[in-house]
């Protein structure tokens, strides 16, 4: 069981300068993002750590291994459902959307060490789709493809949930899956200025940003103690699923699509485009704009805002990175900046389930980077 020393309980809070940053506390006082749930896919999610008591509802097991969903073999998974929906108790992690539940699905990531399912993913985003959850959560991924796991996604949008995967801790230009996928919110991290972490991967696939560096998260599955200076795009995703649910929460009658459409129409950006930048995509997620001064237009509610559309293969070979990537380009210059001085602690260990059928996998990469996704404008 996770306690935070009580010492620690001032500090983890003071730690979290995105919640400031935000005006968690303002927005609370609209939506603390209350009956929506949050469909945790990660290392399992420890429910009696004191910042979740009360907060996780029965969730699923589809890593293969001893254990349930509770059992959590890494701390990755806890570290997320309480950066989402922590009450920040006994000095725990305050999550940005106190009031949201958690559904923990366990997967295979790569520090889970014996026996796992290799199709750990897709059966896990099946088992989020069919569950009571609106939001899906997905702080994992790697380079890989897997048709089957396109599916799931496919699968989970037509069942009206909203996806949301880290880009990646590459700090490179390329796909990664799951947040390449079609539908899916791939989402970058920033530092508290704003700036691009360097780790932080982009390319097409970025569609927002959120805070991701110097993020307090637990050590390790010991969950004895925080540790203040976690980078990575995995605490920008459940940080981006956290804004979502305080929105969510105010508009119970929305749709995933406006949901996510005014999350993109309120997003902070130095240029407002209607194509996204490679670094931030449409920008980083500012649910006040919407909550405190009621900006943010939800549109049509079966219009998805980052809907792709496939280049042609002749036109994707002429052009690897895609027809927006270049339009984007003048753009997200201004947009990057700089890359943040951090080094990450995120990249890598957490973010690739391999499997047997990885060799496979790669060649099939290899063929859809000639259809990577790119923008509508």
């Amino acid at each position: 069981m996770g306690v935070a020393p009580a010492a620690q309980a001032d500090d983890v809070r003071s730690q979290q300068w995105y919640l400031d940053a935000m005006q968690a506390e303002e927005m609370w006082k609209v939506s603390t993002g209350e009956g929506v749930k949050v469909a945790v896919i990660d290392t399992g999610v420890d429910a009696t750590t004191a910042s979740l008591r009360g907060q996780v509802l029965p969730g699923e097991d589809h890593s293969g291994a001893a254990g349930e969903a509770t059992d959590d073999y890494d701390g990755h998974g806890t570290s997320m459902a309480e950066i989402i929906a922590g009450t920040g108790e006994g000095g725990g992690i305050q999550g940005l959307a106190p009031g949201a539940k958690i559904i923990p699905i366990r997967v295979a990531l790569s520090t889970l060490e014996g026996k796992s399912n290799e199709r750990s993913g897709s059966e896990a985003i099946r088992a989020a789709a069919d569950s009571d959850a609106q939001i899906i959560n997905m702080s994992f991924g790697g380079p890989y493809y897997d048709t089957e796991e396109e599916e799931a996604v496919n699968y989970a949008l037509s069942k009206g949930k909203l996806l949301f995967a880290g880009t990646g801790n590459s700090g490179k230009d390329g796909m990664h899956f799951p947040s390449s996928y079609t539908g899916v919110v791939g989402v970058a991290a920033t530092d508290e200025k704003g700036v691009v972490g360097k780790f932080s991967q982009y390319g097409p696939n970025t569609d927002l940003a959120a805070p991701g560096v110097n993020i307090p998260a637990w050590c390790d599955k010991s969950l004895k103690e925080y540790c203040p200076d976690a980078d990575g795009t995995s605490a920008a995703t459940a940080i981006a699923s956290a804004s979502a649910a305080l929105i969510w929460s105010k508009h119970p009658d929305w749709t995933a699509n406006q949901v996510l459409r005014v999350l993109v129409d309120t997003a902070g950006r130095k240029e407002r485009s209607d194509v996204a930048s490679k670094y931030i995509g449409y920008g980083a997620v500012r649910p006040r704009i919407h909550l405190l001064e009621g900006k943010g237009d939800p549109g049509e509610p079966d219009r998805n805002p980052i809907e792709a559309t496939e280049p042609t293969p002749s036109s994707a070979a002429s052009s690897p990175d895609g027809g927006s990537d270049a339009e984007n380009d003048g753009r997200a210059g201004k947009d990057r900046v700089e890359k943040a001085s951090s080094e990450s602690r995120d990249s890598g260990d957490l973010w690739i389930y391999l499997g047997a059928g990885a060799a496979a996998a790669v060649v099939v990469a290899g063929a859809f980077v000639l259809v990577r996704r790119t923008r509508r404008t």
